[in-house]
């Protein structure tokens, strides 16, 4: 960080990864990435929430996001990713890169947050990066350390080489089915892992702590647009996990509330609406509050 960067407000719930352009059918496109909807969905929870990115200078994401609190790493593209969702699932297309992210990159009280969520989408976030998190609640989302991508951009699932290293060091890892290339994956990531919770679409999830694994299933809704749903369970699982002082049960079954009725909107803004009702919702049922 440069001595004359502006001081940074501290922060509770800290997201670290590239904010995207996800393009639309249409020829637009609408941001999007991990860092972008763990963490609005973590300052639509009440946390005070911040995020370290990358990206080109065109794309003003802390003018963008005033939710949030941004330290944007200057690069000379911007990611940008298409997603085509078919019957056999999504086809993931990678047309840009922005810069890589590293500690050095990371405002030095933004070190201390409570929550962590690492959420790469492209390779981008050192994965040394977790030592700097010694004292937080660190989320792990490594879809983007098991991506690779063709001279075309297709994108196509590749082995984490960095999993020895990171998983023992996460509270929490969270994997998606389509993540995995087989069951031996979930094997030996259940292994290095302390708690690992595995994502399975309109069935909920599976939560695998030592030896024991739970189901929980998800809210029946009509998804109408999936993406971020992962990212969005990821940060509401977080913030549930540390509310409820540890309870991998209950930020289980809020995340996939949370979820669940978040995918049957369209677009980023959209979803960000439905969670804030969901909370005011949950806040002023009886017996409710946070």
């Amino acid at each position: 960080m440069s001595q004359d960067a502006p001081p940074t407000p501290p922060v509770d719930f800290l997201a670290v990864g590239h904010i995207c352009r996800d393009l639309l059918p249409d020829g637009g496109w609408v941001a999007g990435g991990a860092a972008a909807y763990g963490g609005l969905t973590a300052a639509s929870l009440g946390c005070r929430t911040g995020v370290v990115t990358s990206a080109a200078a065109a794309d003003d994401w802390p003018a963008a996001f005033p939710e949030l609190a941004i330290t944007q790493i200057a690069a000379p593209a911007t990611t940008t990713f298409e997603n085509v969702y078919t019957p056999g699932g999504r086809v993931q297309t990678l047309h840009a890169v922005a810069g890589p992210i590293r500690a050095e990159h990371v405002p030095p009280n933004w070190a201390r947050a409570r929550m962590v969520l690492l959420g790469p989408i492209a390779g981008e976030v050192d994965p040394a990066l977790i030592h700097l998190f010694s004292d937080s609640l660190v989320g792990v989302a490594p879809q983007g350390w098991l991506r690779g991508w063709d001279e075309r951009g297709r994108v196509s699932p590749i082995a984490w080489e960095s999993a020895a290293a990171v998983l023992p060091l996460a509270a929490v890892t969270f994997l998606s089915e389509e993540d995995l290339t087989g069951t031996a994956d979930l094997a030996a990531y259940r292994r290095l892992a302390g708690i690992l919770v595995l994502t399975q679409g309109a069935r909920g999830c599976t939560v695998f702590c030592r030896d024991e694994a739970r189901t929980f299933p998800s809210p029946a809704v009509d998804v109408v647009d999936p993406t971020g749903a992962g990212d969005i369970f990821a940060a509401a699982y977080l913030a549930r996990f540390h509310q409820t002082d540890g309870n991998l049960w209950a930020a289980a079954e809020f995340a996939n509330h949370i979820a669940a009725h978040a995918i049957v909107a369209q677009g980023l803004w959209p979803k960000m609406q439905i969670i804030r009702q969901l909370v005011d919702e949950l806040t002023h049922a009886p017996g409710g509050g946070r």
